[in-house]
């Protein structure tokens, strides 16, 4: 069985995503800053591998080590690995992007258009053969 991001909302799955790999992409509610994080899949889990931010401010400030490049910070988050990623739905920023070796796509294009304030769960699981 090969590795895979599953994504539901409020129980019922939507989307699963034969990926070993992914960054997640969104603009900051507030500061309206770009920020992405790339994980990758780890049996169960989801490993936090790196965080860039393009600014900082709001409680959006980058690591104490994160160096500066190309336009943004960048740096190794010291976290464990996450069963799970909870992404908000919020009429109040655009929607979160995944980015595959496929390309990338709106989260809404994968899981539908949820209510606004409803959660999407994100979590490693195993494509279907």
């Amino acid at each position: 069985m090969s590795p895979a991001l599953c994504l539901a909302v409020a129980g019922q799955l939507l989307a699963t995503l034969p990926v070993a790999e992914f960054t997640l992409t969104w603009t900051h509610s507030v500061q309206k800053t770009l920020w992405h994080e790339h994980y990758r899949i780890d049996g169960r889990r989801l490993v936090l591998d790196e965080a860039q931010v393009q600014g900082s401010g709001a409680g959006m400030e980058p690591a104490a080590d994160a160096v500066w490049r190309d336009g943004a910070w960048h740096w190794r988050p010291a976290l464990a690995p996450l069963a799970e990623l909870r992404l908000t739905v919020s009429s109040f920023t655009a929607d979160y992007r995944l980015c595959t070796a496929a390309g990338c796509t709106s989260l809404q294009a994968l899981t539908g258009t949820p209510a606004d304030g409803s959660v999407v769960v994100a979590t490693a699981c195993t494509a279907p053969p």
